[in-house]
C-alpha cells in the first residue's frame, strides 16, 4: 500500500485556503451570536428551569437554518471539491452533539445547571477549529467561554441564571469581530 505525505507548506495552504473561502466560518458565528442572544431572553423569563431549557434546546435549532441563511448573504462557501479537508468542518461540528447526553442529563437531574453545560459544550466545541481555520481566536474563545461560564454560574445570584447565555452571546460577537478582522488580513501565497 503506498501513502502520499503532505508537506506541512501544503497542509498550511490548504487551511487557510478554507480560512478565506468559508470566511473563518463567520456565518456560523453570527448566526450563534443571533441563537444565543434569543437564549438570554429564554432564561430572562419567569418560567421554571426545565421549561427554559426546554426552549433552549428548541431554540438552538434555528442556528444551522440561520447559518445557512447568513452565509448566502456573506458569501461564505460550504463545500470546496478542490479542498480535501472542507469535510471536516462538518466532522468538528457532528462532535458536538455526542455532548448531548450531558445536556439530557442536566435537563432532567439539574436544569438549574442546563444553560451553563450547554454554554461549555458550545464554548469547548469551538477550540478544534483554531486549528481547522488557522485561526487562535477560536482556542482562546472556547477556554474564555467555557470556563467563564462556570465561574459565572458559581457566582450568580438566583435572578441572573441568563448570565451564562448573555456572556456567551458577547464572547461570539467579540469572536465574530476577531474572524471579520483577522479574514480581510489573509491572503493565499502565490506558489
Amino acid at each position: 500500500m503506498r501513502f502520499a505525505f503532505m508537506k506541512s507548506v501544503d497542509l498550511d495552504i490548504l487551511r487557510l485556503q478554507l480560512s478565506i473561502e468559508a470566511k473563518n466560518g463567520l456565518d456560523f458565528v453570527i448566526a450563534a451570536t443571533i441563537t444565543w442572544s434569543g437564549i438570554s431572553f429564554i432564561w430572562l423569563q419567569e418560567i421554571s428551569s426545565y421549561n427554559k431549557s426546554v426552549l433552549t434546546f428548541i431554540a438552538g435549532g434555528v442556528m444551522l437554518p440561520l447559518a445557512l441563511l447568513l452565509s448566502k448573504f456573506l458569501k461564505t462557501k460550504w463545500k470546496l471539491a478542490h479542498n480535501p479537508l472542507q469535510p471536516l468542518g462538518l466532522w468538528l461540528n457532528v462532535a458536538q452533539l455526542f455532548y448531548f447526553p450531558f445536556l439530557i442529563f442536566a435537563l432532567i437531574k439539574y436544569p438549574d445547571y442546563f444553560l451553563m453545560t450547554y454554554v461549555i459544550i458550545t464554548g469547548a466545541h469551538l477550540f478544534p477549529f483554531a486549528w481547522f481555520y488557522k485561526e487562535p481566536a477560536y482556542a482562546i474563545i472556547a477556554g474564555i467561554i467555557s470556563f467563564g461560564a462556570l465561574i459565572i454560574t458559581l457566582n450568580e445570584a438566583p435572578n441572573e441564571s441568563y448570565m451564562p447565555a448573555f456572556f456567551i452571546s458577547t464572547c461570539l460577537l467579540l469572536l465574530g469581530l476577531w474572524l471579520f478582522i483577522s479574514y480581510k488580513r489573509k491572503v493565499i501565497p502565490v506558489q
